[in-house]
């Protein structure tokens, strides 16, 4: 392959020598991509570690507040029961006393 420049000089290549330096031009560039895309790709396998780990311990926490809100309603049932068990105790003391009342006040007449 010949070219001319204004000079009128001639340089002369082999094909093959500009076909070899295409070639490594390419090759070197194909490992700069092939490199470059490892590089992304451990990137963003990082990346979805990271936010699988992140979700493990969200569902973690999630398990632990659906125990705590399980155990929250179990003792509010308990202290329901307990409440209305304390009411009835009340209302069955209220209407002794007032028995009571009623019968010492008419057993005097």
């Amino acid at each position: 392959m010949e070219v001319d420049t204004m000079s009128n000089e001639t340089v002369t290549y082999s094909l093959e020598a500009v076909l070899t330096r295409i070639e490594g031009k390419i090759d070197s560039f194909q490992k700069d991509v092939n490199q470059k895309f490892e590089s992304l790709q451990k990137d963003v396998n990082q990346k979805f570690d990271k936010i699988d780990e992140r979700l493990d311990k969200l569902e973690v926490g999630q398990a632990k507040l659906t125990e705590k809100v399980e155990g929250i309603d179990n003792r509010l049932k308990s202290v329901e029961g307990t409440q209305k068990n304390q009411v009835w105790t009340l209302i069955i003391l209220l209407a002794s006393a007032i028995a009571v009342a009623f019968l010492t006040t008419f057993s005097k007449i």
